[in-house]
Parts: C-alpha cells; structure tokens; sequence
C-alpha cells in the first residue's frame, strides 16, 4: 500500500501555510507530502528532483509567480498536476492558472477532506474548481475578452510609454533595449489591439484602461 500512496509536494511563502497544510493532509493515509518549497523557483527545482503526483503551488511568491511556474513544469514536468490554491480568486488569475495547465484552482479556505479529494482528482486527471473560480471561468465563456487582454507584461511597458509620448528610440533607451525590438513590440501591440495607428492604439489604451 506505501507505494500506492499520491506523493504531494507544497509550495507556499508562508512557512505557517505549509506547515497548517502537511498537518492538514498526514491525517490521510493514501497521501505522503515529499517536499516543501517557499518560492517559485524551488517549487520548480522541487518538481524536477522529485516529480511528485500533485503540488499544491500558491499563486503569489517571490522569484516567480505561480502562473510562471504552473507553465514552466507543464512543459518539463507534465507528469506533475498542479492544483492553483490561493486567497485570491481575481478573474485574470483564475483564467492563467487554468489556461498554463493548472488541473484545479482552489481557495485556501478550503475543508482537508476537500482539499484531499481534489488532490485524488487531480492525480487521476480531473479538475476541481472552487465555486469562486467556477464562476469566473462560466463568467468568461459569456462575455468577450476585455481588449488588450493577450499584451505581454513587455508590450504594457513599451505601451505605457507611447501613451506618455515617447517615440521609439526614446523608449529604447528607457527600456535598455534595441530599436529594433521596440519597433517589434509596437507592431504586436497594434496587431493585438487590431489598430495599424500608433495614435489610436494609445487612445484605445486609454479609452479602455489597458495600462493602469
């Protein structure tokens, strides 16, 4: 049976949350908690050493964010499912989670039996939504995205600096990056936002909020 049991790995910034949650899920015997992590690159480093059935990951730690990592280990370890558990249920985070690869999305004042049978799920494929992530997800199949919603953290940066005037090489200079990759950036910004007007594209930036 000792084989049998899902190995589960916790990353969390929050030493008392780890700790609250492997006393949480030792009660459970088909479970067996295999390592901790405290941020978002030792949650990865953890999942390439140990490759554990299901990590429970925090969306919001330093040296990457959950959303960074949820898409790092679908790629290297897609073995691993990746259960999203936070305090916040913001429908842009909701919707990368689960867009990156996350199998479940839970929020962390879930019960342990809940929270252990979405890690059973989960180890056999299936997903678990809190009733707050349900919603955001039904909420996003009935309405259009928002514009803008597909710029790069990249693009909102180059864009925020059209809306104050900058041209490109003034931008490459703020930004410390080449002309060349400015003027990419613009054209994917104005791709994106279905405009081929530097002007309009700012003005739909602000008409719409894009940059806050």
């Amino acid at each position: 049976m000792e084989d049998q049991r899902i190995r589960v790995a916790l990353a969390d910034d929050h030493d008392m949350v780890r700790k609250g949650l492997s006393v949480l899920l030792e009660q459970f015997d088909d479970l067996e908690i295999v390592g901790e992590a405290k941020d978002g690159q030792a949650a990865l480093d953890l999942c390439r050493r140990l490759n554990p059935d299901v990590l429970l990951l925090d969306m919001i730690m330093p040296r990457m964010d959950g959303i960074e990592v949820i898409d790092v280990i679908r790629e290297q370890c897609p073995e691993t499912q990746i259960i999203a558990l936070t305090s916040f249920g913001d429908p842009e985070t909701v919707q990368k989670a689960i867009k990156n690869g996350a199998i479940g999305y839970l929020m962390k004042n879930v019960s342990g039996d809940e929270l252990a049978s979405a890690i059973r799920k989960a180890q056999q494929g299936q997903s678990t939504l809190s009733p707050e992530a349900a919603q955001v997800l039904i909420r996003a199949t009935v309405q259009p995205p928002q514009i803008g919603h597909d710029l790069t953290d990249r693009e909102r940066e180059v864009l925020a600096l059209m809306i104050e005037g900058l041209n490109n090489r003034e931008i490459a200079e703020q930004l410390i990056i080449s002309s060349s990759t400015v003027k990419n950036h613009v054209s994917s910004i104005l791709s994106k936002l279905q405009t081929s007007s530097r002007t309009h594209a700012v003005a739909l930036a602000v008409e719409h909020g894009i940059i806050h």
